[in-house]
């Protein structure tokens, strides 16, 4: 194999300084924070939500399966081809295996509406809400993308899609057509958040375990979250937003916009690994003494 080919699969399939998806993910403000929110927009999708629960240990510890999650992908975003392969093979082989009918009604979708992981309908729904949380996040605390970043970012993710086993003619070819995508997933009448939904969602909105240390931010966690979820979604799990939360999250915003040319690179860019990792700790030992 040529240099300058192995040199480029070495850098994994979204090379640094080529991928915008990979400066997108490198923002530590968008990977401490597009998980919960993906969360809370994939849980909008009843059947949707069956099938992510089903493929999980439930709502139990749900933030132990978001850090997972999150490592799995930012191994995938930031890996060689050869992690990202392995994470991704382990992924689809469980995506194969679950599959069931919904148990109840939820919202217009009838009892016993078949369900299964590995449907495209489904993983581009869980892809897209990914991709969405990332491009917000980056736009309201970093910068918005130029017409031509938002194509290859998108053009990224398509190539996400495909290592969870997501056929590119099953998704948007084209950045617009991605927008146009959530547009028409968010005001449809499909979305309904079902009770067990609606917990797990306030949990993930409102309850991020952190160590004492930490815990002074999380307000502004959960400011930052909530804050950047579209309306609808906010009230489908009945979270209230009053002007007084809107001035606060929009001062947040200006503050950090302002801090950001002195806040040391490391602080602002880079794995969030760790993080994941004392949040999963944390949680753990919350449930470990509540037992």
């Amino acid at each position: 194999m040529p240099r300058a080919v192995e040199e480029r699969r070495d850098n994994g399939y979204f090379p640094p300084g080529e991928s915008v998806l990979r400066r997108v993910h490198e923002e530590r403000a968008v990977g401490l924070l597009y998980g919960q929110r993906a969360l809370l927009l994939q849980a909008t999708h009843p059947v949707a939500f069956t099938g992510l629960l089903a493929s999980t240990t439930g709502t139990d510890a749900p933030f132990q399966r978001l850090a997972r999650t999150a490592k799995v992908m930012e191994t995938v975003f930031f890996g060689t081809r050869a992690e990202a392969d392995s994470v991704t093979r382990a992924v689809q082989k469980m995506h194969s295996r679950v599959r069931g009918t919904t148990d109840r009604r939820a919202g217009r979708h009838a009892a016993g509406t078949p369900y299964s992981a590995d449907d495209p309908e489904f993983l581009l729904w869980i892809l897209a809400c990914l991709a969405d949380s990332a491009l917000v996040l980056h736009r309201i605390f970093v910068s918005d993308l130029s017409a031509a970043e938002g194509q290859r970012f998108w053009d990224d993710y398509l190539l996400v899609g495909e290592l969870f086993g997501l056929r590119r003619e099953h998704a948007p070819a084209t950045f617009r057509e991605f927008r146009g995508y959530m547009r028409e997933r968010l005001a449809s009448s499909d979305l309904h958040v079902t009770e067990e939904a609606r917990e797990l969602g306030r949990r993930v909105a409102f309850d991020l375990p952190l160590p004492a240390a930490r815990r002074a931010a999380l307000p502004a966690v959960n400011l930052a979250v909530t804050g950047s979820l579209p309306r609808r979604v906010r009230r489908l799990y009945g979270i209230g937003w009053s002007a007084a939360h809107e001035a606060a999250y929009q001062a947040l915003v200006r503050s950090h916009r302002l801090s950001r040319p002195v806040v040391p690179l490391a602080l602002k860019r880079g794995s969030c690994a760790r993080d994941y990792d004392l949040v999963a700790r944390t949680e753990r030992r919350r449930l470990a003494a509540a037992a």
